[in-house]
């Protein structure tokens, strides 16, 4: 397994060795030893979580906020996304910048994403099976998010505005200006 660093600090990219043969592929998803060796991060992941989703789905930008932030290791099983993250700490050294990166069941790519990182993803192919794990466990009180197409943030998302398709929970996030960090 690969480890990248993003220009984020503390969000990587992992991108595991995949073995094909006439049977298909192997690869392993996740070293817990290997990531903490590469990266000096110890995590430990407490709960997985799966969504489908059609081409167009926009699910995002979310996070939890206070003693239950999670860190998330996410990964497309199925399809391809474009997943982006925003730091949202605000002592960190890239607050408030965001990254990119495109997740497939092509490229087998991964995305760790530290706790205090706004994260969502919008589907690109017909349909995907995103999954996650996750350090900390959902907390409905702790749930928060920003405006996926936030002014201030400038994200991007390389995709017909009028052809996104969003929850009303998404649809009607606070812009970033007035979250409290």
């Amino acid at each position: 397994m690969e480890i990248e660093s993003t220009p984020l600090k503390d969000c990587f990219i992992l991108k595991p060795s995949v073995f094909k043969d006439h049977r298909g592929t192997f690869l392993e998803s996740f070293s817990q030893r290997r990531f903490e060796e590469i990266t000096g991060l110890a995590m430990e992941f407490v709960q997985d979580n799966q969504s489908s989703s059609q081409k167009g789905v926009l699910r995002g930008l979310h996070f939890q906020t206070g003693a239950f932030a999670q860190s998330k290791l996410v990964r497309t099983v199925l399809g391809k996304v474009l997943d982006v993250v925003v730091d949202l700490r605000p002592g960190s050294p890239t607050f408030k910048r965001s990254f990119k990166a495109v997740l497939s069941d092509e490229n087998h790519h991964q995305l760790f994403v530290p706790a205090g990182f706004a994260h969502g993803f919008l589907t690109l192919s017909e349909r995907s099976v995103f999954a996650y794990k996750c350090d900390q466990y959902y907390h409905k009180d702790a749930d928060a998010g920003v405006f996926f197409n936030d002014p201030d943030l400038n994200i991007d998302w390389e995709f017909p505005e009028n052809e996104l398709i969003l929850s009303e929970k998404d649809a009607n996030l606070p812009l970033f200006k007035d979250l409290s960090l």
